[in-house]
């Protein structure tokens, strides 16, 4: 499953987890399903893990394992599904927030300028958003906004501006023609960086992943058996801040500082390198 996805920090999410060899797990961002078969291979044959991913791609990856169960949805829907699935609790829960390479590395979903591809960006390809609907019918105000908020991008206001003065030459309809918008805002010192920046706020504002993580921590918790325990890795501030504050506020914490990957596993996937883990228990 590597090719789909190299799982992040996984001895040491699973490690965190599992309280219970015999006990209920979800795994909230199923993908690859890297992390799903770590947590299988050490729960025993009364263990159970269900697995959300709301990408249909992610389902042909699913274990031929009775233990396991895939659900193809959103994890903001977490405690539905738990109330049907495992009413008597769960004993953890792990969401691993980013973005699969599966999807990074298919050029037609439009989440990376690396690649010339309609500008879609869609987690969910049945989504009726897409990042194009988004450069093309936003205000410029609204651009802004989203570009700041999400991208935490200094030159949101400019970045913007091009976008809405490029579009009204002709619509901004793949990756190609996002970039050469906002070319003359990217420095050379930093192109890519800059970039990272704007297709990290639209990929988050079609997505609504800052909503689905507020939604999904709040199930989560509700979910969770007394004792029970979650586990999140963030790939970014704003990600890593609302875990932060969440889990401080309602939880005890597990890890007082967040878990980060060693030198080794940077260097043998460096899409881990921003990736934080934070553990918390449900009192």
């Amino acid at each position: 499953m590597s090719v789909y996805h190299n799982p992040v920090l996984l001895s040491e999410s699973i490690s965190n987890l599992i309280t219970n060899p015999a006990g209920t797990y979800a795994d909230a961002t199923f993908g690859g399903g890297g992390h799903s078969r770590e947590i299988l291979s050490r729960l025993n044959g009364n263990g159970r893990l269900i697995g959300f991913d709301r990408d249909s791609d992610a389902q042909a990856n699913a274990p031929k394992d009775p233990r396991f169960t895939f659900v193809h949805n959103n994890f903001r829907f977490i405690h539905n599904y738990t109330l049907l699935l495992a009413p008597e609790g769960l004993d953890g829960v792990l969401a691993d927030l980013g973005v699969s390479s599966h999807q990074f590395d298919t050029a037609e979903r439009g989440f990376s300028f690396r690649f010339s591809a309609p500008l879609d960006m869609r987690m969910n390809v049945q989504g009726h958003l897409t990042a194009a609907d988004i450069v093309n019918s936003y205000t410029q105000d609204e651009l802004e906004k989203i570009l700041r908020l999400y991208g935490e991008l200094s030159g949101a206001a400019r970045v913007a501006g091009l976008i809405v003065s490029a579009r009204a030459k002709a619509p901004i309809l793949s990756t190609d023609d996002l970039d050469n918008a906002v070319a003359p805002a990217l420095p050379s010192f930093a192109e890519h960086k800059v970039l990272a920046k704007i297709y990290q706020a639209l990929r988050i504002e079609v997505n609504g992943e800052m909503r689905a993580l507020d939604k999904f921590l709040a199930g989560a918790l509700e979910s969770l058996k007394p004792g029970g325990r979650l586990a999140v890795i963030t790939y970014h501030s704003l990600e890593d801040r609302a875990v932060k504050v969440f889990m401080k506020e309602n939880m005890r914490l597990v890890t007082r500082k967040p878990i980060e990957p060693s030198e080794e596993e940077i260097s043998e996937n460096t899409r881990a390198r921003s990736a934080k883990l934070r553990v918390a228990e449900k009192a």
